[in-house]
């Protein structure tokens, strides 16, 4: 009995051990953080949400599930707070017209169809903002939201009241003059409504023409914020293959630096230079003898230097943009795998003698130099991206200037100053 009293002992003592009460405490640490990292799973017997529209008495479709206390919302962007105010402001504008009856029976069912339709184009609005995040999905949210929120407004405007209609014709004529031409008979015919309404008050047919005046003009801002969106894109795909191609060539050399030389050997020196340092000569007059494996890493690297001067000396020239797509970012960002690049391609140059009157370097310390004179050249090139960039960038929200091509008798309007809406309904 004793014997065994003693090993149930032993055996409850070693279950408590500092070694297995540490790796207790280091498994619940785990699967604590992987729970954050990951979220929590659903719980089954919990209500769900419902998620509908309602006309009266609803809650709100910009609101967000709780969240529990201690995490951040760290899944909005300044684009969805700025579309869940314009959501709250058409909602009211909504409420306000389901306020307001006709007399006519037709009539008051087109409204109340009407009202049902901009019910469900903010009910997709306020789903867009709500959705989780996901890799790629940003720009795809962003359309959505605001298609269905210039829909909205568009639908309000003809549901709205003959004094609402007069006063929201300055509204709708400043964005014609800025996203329609001169020349364009809509604008044209748009800009004689609005002035005939202030005089005479809204005639037969003024609501109609408004209405796709003001639908017209979101088309053609649309397009001018799909302009940047889609040049931003081809940047950023631009700049991964630029950057793969950089790191290719930095790993080939890693691997195969004889095949990719870049080392020089002076004449009367006793020393070989090569990017990544001074090697002393042991007889043999071959370069790629001497060439180590981080001559090309090394020779990238100076060229990233000299790009990111380039980009820095740029920052003068870079404009603010209301656009969500950071397309100044983008082309800025193209500049370092560039930089790498011609860095690489220039030192290269040099090594085979394609430069007259330089085909030599005397040191290390000459190569880095002309390493970071390269990369500060690829602004030769990528300085066209930034024009690009720059005058997409001014098209959005700008007030037309030139009239359409083959539209007789239109002469041009002086632009008007003033900033342009870009991602507002």
């Amino acid at each position: 009995m004793l014997e065994v009293g003693m090993a149930d002992e032993k055996a409850f003592k070693s279950s408590r051990s500092p070694t297995k009460l540490r790796g207790n405490a280091i498994t619940f640490a785990f699967l604590w953080v992987t729970s954050l990292l990951f979220g929590r799973t659903a719980n089954p017997d919990a209500p769900k949400q419902d998620d509908s529209y309602e006309q009266t008495g609803r809650t709100n479709v910009v609101q967000l599930p709780k969240i529990p206390k201690g995490l951040s919302r760290v899944h909005r962007t300044a684009w969805r707070e700025r579309a869940a105010a314009r959501i709250l402001y058409l909602e009211q504008q909504a409420d306000r017209e389901r306020c307001r009856a006709v007399e006519d029976q037709a009539e008051q069912r087109q409204r109340e169809k009407t009202l049902e339709g901009m019910a469900r184009h903010l009910e997709e609005a306020g789903h867009a903002i709500r959705a989780p995040r996901r890799l790629f999905s940003g720009a795809a949210a962003l359309e959505r939201t605001w298609a269905n929120l210039r829909a909205t407004d568009v639908m309000l405007l003809g549901l709205c009241s003959q004094e609402d209609l007069i006063s929201r014709s300055t509204d709708v004529l400043g964005y014609v003059q800025q996203h329609l031409a001169p020349g364009n008979p809509l604008r044209v015919r748009a800009e004689a409504v609005a002035e005939g309404m202030e005089v005479k008050g809204p005639q037969p047919g003024d609501r109609g023409l408004l209405v796709l005046a003001l639908s017209a003009s979101y088309d053609a801002l649309d397009a001018e914020v799909r302009r940047v969106r889609s040049l931003s894109v081809i940047l950023r795909i631009a700049t991964f293959f630029v950057l793969l191609g950089a790191a290719g060539l930095a790993l080939w050399g890693w691997y195969c630096p004889g095949s990719l030389n870049l080392c020089f050997i002076p004449k009367g020196e006793l020393n070989v230079a090569c990017p990544s340092g001074e090697v002393p000569r042991n007889g043999n007059d071959v370069p790629s003898h001497y060439a180590q494996h981080t001559d090309v890493l090394v020779t990238e690297a100076g060229g990233l230097a000299g790009a990111a001067l380039t980009v820095i000396a740029s920052l003068r020239r870079i404009q603010g943009t209301s656009t969500p797509y950071m397309l100044p970012l983008s082309a800025a960002l193209l500049k370092f795998p560039t930089g790498a690049l011609t860095a690489f391609v220039g030192v290269l140059l040099i090594r085979g003698a394609f430069i007259p009157g330089l085909s030599d370097l005397d040191s290390s310390a000459q190569i880095m130099a002309w390493a970071v004179i390269f990369g500060a050249a690829q602004h030769v090139v990528t300085r066209f991206v930034d024009a690009r960039a720059r005058e997409t960038l001014s098209d959005v929200g700008r007030a037309q200037t030139d009239p359409v091509p083959g539209t007789p008798g239109t002469e041009p309007v002086p632009a008007q100053t003033g900033k342009g809406r870009t991602d507002d309904a």
